[in-house]
């Protein structure tokens, strides 16, 4: 690339940033005050509601979890629990029969490996059975205050309608790669909220 070219590529990406940070000012005012709309009182209410929150909606998410902490409130309830008792009280949910058993199994695996406590690091909550990338972000965004960016698909499609990705054209995207592209613009205390308003504004 010479300098002409180089020139014109800086112009295209400063441009591209200064309309990023107008449309993303609009969202901040449009939701002022986004937060996660899962009910959770600690990170490990958190982490089982956000794995049950996959193919469903939260406010589904909220019904069930309600019964299931009050029945299971710690690790070490969920990891002895019966799994049809489980199935029992989600059943509402989709895909509940797979979920109860990712549930007990990160249950019984947060026993075993971390002492009943819900990991704050993005290597180990992706090892508990159940977890990806987009669940340990949230996790880390919202219970313990670690900057992370859930990529989830309303956060693919308004990432995409904006044209914030240099991929906007694709139709499907690799979330690792969205992620790691839209948090290169913004500052990593920004990430969670930027997540929310995504999904706020997507839905």
């Amino acid at each position: 690339m010479n300098s002409s070219q180089e020139s014109s590529s800086n112009s295209r990406k400063s441009k591209k940033i200064a309309r990023m940070s107008e449309e993303y000012r609009i969202l901040c005012e449009e939701i002022p005050n986004p937060k996660c709309a899962l009910n959770f009182t600690n990170p490990f209410e958190l982490l089982i509601a956000t794995v049950l929150s996959a193919q469903t909606t939260d406010r589904r998410v909220n019904i069930v979890t309600e019964q299931l902490f009050r029945t299971y409130p710690t690790p070490k309830d969920l990891a002895r629990a019966p799994i049809y008792k489980v199935q029992e009280i989600i059943h509402q949910l989709g895909f509940y029969r797979v979920k109860s058993q990712h549930i007990i199994e990160l249950s019984q695996k947060l026993m075993d490996d971390f002492n009943g406590v819900v990991p704050n690091n993005m290597d180990d909550l992706t090892k508990l059975p159940g977890v990806g990338r987009k669940t340990a972000n949230v996790v880390l965004g919202n219970a313990f205050g670690i900057p992370g960016f859930p990529v989830d698909t309303h956060v693919m499609r308004v990432t995409s309608r904006l044209r914030w990705r240099s991929d906007w054209k694709i139709a499907k995207s690799d979330p690792i790669k969205v992620e790691r592209e839209i948090t290169s613009y913004f500052p990593p205390e920004e990430w969670t909220n930027l997540s929310h308003r995504l999904i706020l504004h997507g839905r």
